[in-house]
């Protein structure tokens, strides 16, 4: 089943190395990295207003993957938001579901 783990980093250099990350460890065929959000919200009582990256990780892994960013994410509460992919083309699930379980260096796109 392939899913898809939205999440956000405060900067493009720590979503980078949080993508190359599970990508090597295959907790995730992908990570597509969107600079340049602009992100308003309350944190501790306080409006507040930044910049952030936002990374739409693609895997069939999505519950290893939040435990695992969960443990390398330089936020206190990342938001992380999972998405079931209701239609994928045959030749990217099938190159996804073998991302996410080959060695690495195997997979190929």
């Amino acid at each position: 089943m392939t899913q898809i783990v939205l999440t956000t980093f405060a900067d493009e250099q720590s979503a980078a190395e949080a993508v190359r990350k599970l990508v090597t460890e295959h907790l995730a065929a992908c990570g597509t990295m969107m600079p340049g959000a602009r992100s308003i919200y309350f944190w501790d009582g306080k409006l507040e207003e930044n910049t952030e990256t936002v990374v739409f990780f693609k895997t069939t892994r999505a519950e290893e993957l939040a435990v695992r960013l969960k443990e390398i994410h330089p936020y206190e509460t990342p938001e992380m938001i999972t998405f079931q992919a209701d239609a994928v083309s045959a030749p990217y699930a099938h190159w996804l579901q073998t991302s996410c379980e080959q060695s690495p260096g195997k997979a190929s796109r």
